[in-house]
């Protein structure tokens, strides 16, 4: 006899809330709760390949910055190989290619230090262009948000990227790209995140 199980339907979805900073950044947030806080240190000391900065700004339908959003990293190392046991070779000590960081409170800008990626051998579809996986949670987002930051002076391999190019438009894949910017040390990207409206960054459903 085959007994009938009564599953419980899906609970309704909610959005991250304001604690989310106090329970996966609370350093950030102004809570000294851990010793060793994750996500704070995505390259580590003994990485290899040059040494960048990202920064930029979560930005809502309105164009007002969000000033309480969370956003993960996750990216390849120096030589395009993941702190990971598939991921595709040997990493430095102390590289993570993991962080965390939050939005100002005040400003809603973000930025985080790390290596530049190199170019990375993608699940089923081939070698990929340099490029960091970000998620992104707030207040207002039910479900977190995932995205691609390229980088604009890596065109030749931008050009070949598989996961850019089934981007139809050139307009949307531009939503993807960061800028760089000249004379500074470390280098700096710049990339902002716009949620909605015009120039809406492209998200994946992964």
């Amino acid at each position: 006899m085959v007994q009938k199980l009564d599953y419980l339907k899906e609970t309704p979805s909610q959005t991250a809330g304001p604690y989310v900073h106090i329970g996966l950044a609370p350093g950030a947030a102004g809570f000294e709760i851990y010793d060793h806080e994750l996500g704070q240190d995505i390259a580590g000391p003994n990485a290899k390949g040059e040494r960048i900065r990202v920064e930029g700004t979560v930005i809502d339908g309105t164009g007002s910055p969000v000033k309480d959003a969370l956003i993960e990293v996750w990216q390849a190392n120096s030589e395009g190989y993941y702190s990971h046991p598939e991921g595709g070779g040997p990493v430095e000590e102390g590289f993570r290619g993991w962080g965390r960081v939050i939005t100002d409170f005040d400003t809603g800008e973000w930025a985080f230090d790390t290596v530049k990626p190199g170019r990375a051998q993608g699940r089923d579809v081939g070698i990929q262009a340099p490029h960091i996986n970000l998620w992104i949670v707030a207040r207002g987002i039910n479900i977190g948000l995932n995205t691609r930051l390229y980088f604009d002076d890596e065109d030749e391999a931008n050009a070949a990227d598989p996961v850019l190019n089934i981007i139809e438009w050139e307009c949307r894949r531009a939503t993807l790209i960061a800028k760089r910017s000249e004379g500074t040390s470390p280098q700096v990207y710049r990339f902002d995140i716009r949620l909605q409206g015009e120039d809406e960054t492209v998200f994946f459903d992964i």
